[in-house]
């Protein structure tokens, strides 16, 4: 009787990690503003009863992950040196879920355009 309700409650916290997991999209669309140093984006996060709190960025090469400034419904980021692509991003919600992804954006990002990480 107790490994049966072990292994259901296992099942239950799997499914719910799981199903929020893929109940989470994100598209990342680059705004005016953004040039070879700086990239400001409007991000359309959607997970129900969630919101961002934190964006970071890891560009190609790079270890270091750089925060993001919010400005009103846009975040910005800016560097010493020219980005470098393919980017990274590493977002915390509001609600305590992280996610990372890998090779989002391009070095040659276009400005109006929406990028989406592959899931």
């Amino acid at each position: 009787m107790k490994m049966a309700l072990s292994r259901i409650l296992a099942m239950a916290v799997l499914a719910t990690l799981i199903g929020g997991a893929m109940c989470t999209s994100v598209d990342l669309t680059v705004e005016k503003g953004s040039d070879a140093k700086k990239l400001v984006l409007k991000i359309k996060y959607t997970r129900a009863g969630d919101s961002l709190a934190e964006v970071e960025l890891r560009q190609h090469g790079s270890e270091d992950w750089e925060p993001f400034t919010k400005k009103g419904d846009l975040w910005e980021v800016k560097s010493s040196k020219p980005l470098s692509g393919p980017m990274n991003f590493r977002f915390l919600s509001k609600g305590g879920m992280k996610n990372v992804y890998d090779e989002v954006i391009p070095t040659a990002f276009k400005v109006g355009k929406t990028y989406t990480p592959e899931y």
